[in-house]
């Protein structure tokens, strides 16, 4: 009867494994596509059929990507970017989200519904009012124009809202025996309580800062003021397109984010994980 149960246990964890493995392939082959791609030579990245691995194995589209963009100004303007835009959310999110879960004001729960409602609008209806507000400050072709709108966000808000609940009230209670404020309380207890949830926000926040494609390509025009997802877009011609070099840059794009993810991947599988405990 043992052996019975054992062997089914060893089955279904090897059907596990198996599966897990096809998963974790489906995952990694995009980028081992693109790296091999970026090894090839320009004939054979547009050779029909096309091959899997490079025939002749040509690293110089890493070094002429450099010099077929601006690209290290353009990482640049990605980095400030993606700051200014994760900065932002975690403080303004962070103060909006203590306040709806922790504090009691007359129309609460109606703002917070007025702030749901924003997740309904598509970003895109917001670009042309977004453009005509930066238009007016002087800001276009400049970097603050590129993170400035994103720096709140509702999904944030209520991510962060979600973890404020399912803190216990007692804490605050006795920050406010001993004579802490709202802001301390919200400072030196709440806020290092939801670390979890702030680096998944963070890393949410940065991945779609780092992406983001369309808003860099209408406040921006100025290619040194681009960021790297939008200034790739211009090795794409009219009539042919450098793959090899465009697949480098991606790749080289890319290296960043993977980087923050393996960083705080704990921290944002945790807070992914208990972001809905409580409602």
């Amino acid at each position: 009867m043992r052996d019975r149960l054992t062997r089914r246990v060893d089955t279904g964890s090897v059907a596990t494994h198996v599966l897990l493995s096809l998963g974790a392939l489906v995952m990694v082959f995009p980028f081992l596509w693109q790296l091999l791609t970026a090894l090839k030579t320009l004939p054979e990245a547009v050779h029909v059929p096309t091959t899997f691995f490079p025939e002749q194995w040509n690293g110089a589209s890493f070094k002429e990507v450099f010099t077929a963009l601006p690209y290290g100004e353009m990482l640049g303007n990605s980095v400030i970017n993606t700051v200014g835009r994760t900065a932002g959310q975690l403080v303004f999110c962070s103060l909006a989200a203590y306040a709806f879960a922790r504090m009691r004001f007359r129309g609460k729960d109606v703002l917070f519904a007025l702030f749901l409602s924003v997740l309904l609008v598509p970003s895109s209806l917001l670009i042309l009012p977004q453009y005509d507000i930066v238009q007016r400050l002087g800001l276009l072709n400049t970097a603050p124009a590129l993170f400035l709108p994103g720096m709140f966000s509702a999904f944030g808000t209520f991510m962060l809202r979600q973890f404020f609940l399912s803190l216990p009230r007692e804490l605050e209670e006795a920050a406010r025996i001993d004579g802490a404020g709202p802001f301390r309380i919200f400072w030196s207890i709440m806020l290092p309580l939801i670390r979890p949830a702030l680096a998944a926000l963070a890393v949410i926040t940065a991945m779609w800062s780092w992406n983001d494609l369309l808003w860099p390509l209408v406040v921006n025009t100025d290619p040194a003021k681009m960021p790297i997802s939008a200034g790739l877009t211009s090795l794409e011609g009219q009539f042919e397109t450098n793959y090899p070099v465009m697949m480098a840059g991606s790749l080289i794009a890319s290296l960043p984010m993977i980087v923050l993810y393996l960083f705080l991947q704990r921290h944002f599988v945790q807070g992914i994980a208990q972001s809905g405990t409580k409602g």
